[in-house]
């Protein structure tokens, strides 16, 4: 019989020690279970899987992804040509244009209406298949991966965004964070300058909503490579993370504000003050257990964020300061953070490994796009990713140390920036993301433009190996074991 959660405090130390350690989350696992949870390959499975499955089964791989799981007709709950990659089924290849030209859009998208059933009318395109319209809607698997599950990554982002601004964190010092955030600006700006300028030299005006695309910072795959790079303890790691975490907290703006997925029902939101309300209650009731602020403030949240049309993804968010947290932040994938037991810690670790095989499942419903299906969108935001962020990072954080006298941490210098800044273009998963968010069937009904900037998303793991070769061509090595660093310049030379 277990001791309860109060009678393991009446227990003597080492005994309690023994239970907390056979009864928490950090039991013996596989090391081959953990790499893969680590280095959310749970992801890139998914990824790899959806890439196969619809290129070979294009129509089965679209009946998955749309499968209704309220049992309706998922005929008309998801178009033919959807985000999902099943453009391979009747993707205009063959119609002798490159896919995503101009030519190719625009022999493609006309759209008429029929009348489907009385009071009802749905859009077709020019070969009879269903376009989606804002009143097709159905409780499909894509709905509840990217809609309902997705907003427990997004708040577990929030929750970093969130602790990084508690004292002890990155954001918490102005001065400190001053030149990764002028990094960050350029890391955001610099991608949407590229991508703006190649829509315009294109030509390509129907692809001008993805410029937000290029702007996301994949902060897991960025920490991975950046650790082989420059070494654990490396302040370039530090550098980045910051930078990353602060493109984060910018792209849940950019989502909110620029990408509403309806039009702006604002009273709805309400409805979410109402929720962080009751979760304010619940802290004065010192209730603990992360689920009252779930099951409670949280839906009334997501559900305020869906019906105000705002990406219900990120409806969680708001409940992350009103859960009972710790008052100061350990650093983003600090280890001592899993001896921490507040409520919004116990969030995260109970949600983290959940999360992993949620984005699992989100690499399985989204990356399935036709290898066809590059196309203006994949260069658009492949440069953006590839030639403006490293570009517009450098270029701030030349300007924070040269024109605002600012500093880079001691033991950087701009080598590691150009570095970092390669790094910082693996974009994946939140791009990815904005994708979706960015060319809603509902508007782009052919799904041309949506396969095409998804290529570029996928194509943004290239950035990975780019940054190997950099770190070579520029002189970065990683440091040593006693956390030296060969290449190191004095600080003065390289600021």
């Amino acid at each position: 019989m277990r001791p309860s959660s109060v009678g393991i405090h009446a227990l003597p130390l080492n005994q309690q020690k023994k239970f907390e350690n056979l009864m928490s989350h950090k039991k013996q696992r596989p090391a081959a279970i953990d790499f893969l949870f680590e280095n959310s390959l749970f992801l890139i499975a998914g990824a790899i899987g959806a890439l196969v499955w619809a290129n070979t089964a294009p129509e089965s791989y679209h009946d998955f992804v749309h499968l209704d799981l309220m049992g309706g007709d998922s005929h008309h709950a998801a178009p033919a040509h959807d985000d999902g990659g099943h453009g391979a089924v009747t993707h205009p290849a063959t119609s002798g244009h490159e896919p995503g030209t101009a030519a190719e859009t625009a022999g493609s998208t006309e759209v008429v209406s029929e009348t489907d059933s009385p009071g009802k009318t749905v859009a077709t395109n020019e070969i009879g298949e269903d376009a989606p319209t804002e009143e097709q809607h159905g409780f499909t698997l894509h709905f509840l991966i990217n809609d309902i599950l997705m907003a427990l990554f997004f708040a577990i982002a929030g929750k970093e965004v969130w602790e990084a601004m508690l004292p002890g964190g990155a954001l918490s010092d102005p001065k400190k964070a001053a030149t990764p955030l002028l990094a960050t600006v350029g890391g955001v700006f610099g991608p949407a300058v590229i991508y703006m300028a190649g829509v315009m030299l294109s030509g390509q005006q129907q692809l001008t909503n993805g410029w937000a695309i290029p702007c996301a910072t994949d902060i897991a795959f960025s920490y991975l490579v950046a650790r082989m790079i420059f070494g654990n303890g490396h302040p370039a790691i530090a550098f980045l993370l910051l930078l990353a975490i602060a493109d984060d907290a910018a792209g849940l703006v950019i989502l909110a504000v620029f990408y509403p997925m309806k039009p702006l029902a604002l009273e709805w939101m309400g409805l979410a003050l109402a929720g962080m309300a009751v979760g304010f209650g619940f802290q004065k009731l010192k209730l603990q257990s992360f689920w009252w602020y779930l099951l409670i403030p949280g839906v009334a949240s997501w559900f305020a964020f869906y019906k105000a049309g705002i990406h219900p993804a990120l409806g969680l968010i708001p409940i992350i300061p009103i859960m009972p947290h710790a008052k100061s932040d350990l650093g983003i994938f600090a280890r001592e953070e899993l001896d921490r037991h507040d409520t919004l810690n116990e969030f995260e670790h109970w949600w983290k490994n959940k999360v992993e095989l949620i984005l699992g499942l989100f690499g399985l419903v989204n990356a399935g796009v036709a290898l066809t299906a590059v196309g203006t969108g994949t260069w658009l935001v492949l440069s953006g990713l590839i030639v403006g962020k490293p570009v517009g990072i450098f270029f701030m954080t030349w300007f924070a140390c040269r024109v605002l006298g600012l500093k880079m941490p001691e033991g950087m210098n701009y080598r590691h920036v150009i570095t970092l800044g390669m790094v910082a273009a693996i974009g994946f998963t939140v791009a990815l993301f904005v994708s979706t968010a960015a060319f809603p069937l509902t508007k782009f009904p052919t799904g041309i433009e949506l396969d095409s900037v998804k290529m570029g998303a996928l194509g943004s793991f290239g950035a990975a190996g780019l940054s190997f070769l950099v770190a070579r061509l520029v002189g970065v090595k990683s440091v040593n074991s006693n956390g030296d660093d060969s290449d190191k310049e004095p600080i003065a030379n390289a600021a």
